[in-house]
């Protein structure tokens, strides 16, 4: 998943539990263009928290407190994003909200939503402290002939291929594992399947798009 939201065009889907998945809950959402998701980083509560962490935009290298930075090592393992929301879909009694540009992993669990309102929620004079601007692509995104065939037989492959090469060009490695690591084979899960890449030269080669299916080419 991308390191913030907004950075890749990534699709999600929040679905509303029961209780909370009556139609009559998101009237008026439709209006708005983004919402803000506050949601539970479910895969760190049991490594608990810490006071001070690594970001990755100093290096990995370099320690802050842990309130001025959006690890998922918090007191209360609580996140915050906004997503574009494109769609609220409503099929049988259950409510479905498509967005983009999600920073989620699959299962994270949603806690709270509310409208993104541009006229507080956009400061333009705002500063970014050690993160003043958005992330720099610092690798180009090449496929293999494995991978461009793989994706070929895809349904939405293109659509899979443009968000591998926008997460892959963001560099998505640990900060202390990007020197000297040409023969490390990285994998990352993505819409359900586990692709496969390797960084040398500042070019980042799509080795392979797996699947469960012993039968996949």
């Amino acid at each position: 998943m991308p390191r913030q939201s907004g950075l890749v065009d990534v699709p999600g889907v929040v679905e509303m539990l029961p209780g909370y998945d009556k139609p009559g809950l998101f009237d008026g959402l439709e209006a708005f263009s983004h919402i803000w998701l506050s949601f539970v980083f479910h895969q760190s509560v049991e490594q608990g928290w810490r006071e001070r962490v690594r970001p990755p935009r100093l290096g990995g290298n370099r320690r802050k407190g842990v309130f001025a930075t959006r690890s998922p090592f918090r007191p209360n393992h609580l996140g915050l994003s906004v997503v574009r929301l494109e769609q609220i879909q409503v099929e049988e009694g259950r409510v479905r909200l498509h967005v983009r540009g999600a920073d989620l992993l699959d299962g994270t669990p949603v806690v709270d939503i509310k409208p993104y309102l541009p006229y507080v929620d956009a400061i333009p004079d705002a500063t970014g402290g050690f993160a003043p601007h958005a992330p720099a692509t610092s690798l180009q995104a090449v496929f293999s002939d494995r991978a461009r065939g793989q994706l070929r037989v895809l349904p939405g492959g293109d659509e899979l291929q443009m968000l591998i090469e926008q997460l892959v060009t963001l560099d998505p490695r640990p900060a202390y594992r990007k020197e000297g690591d040409e023969k490390r084979v990285y994998g990352m899960r993505l819409a359900g399947y586990n692709v496969r890449w390797q960084v040398s030269d500042k070019r980042a080669t799509v080795l392979s798009i797996e699947t469960n299916d012993p039968s996949w080419p």
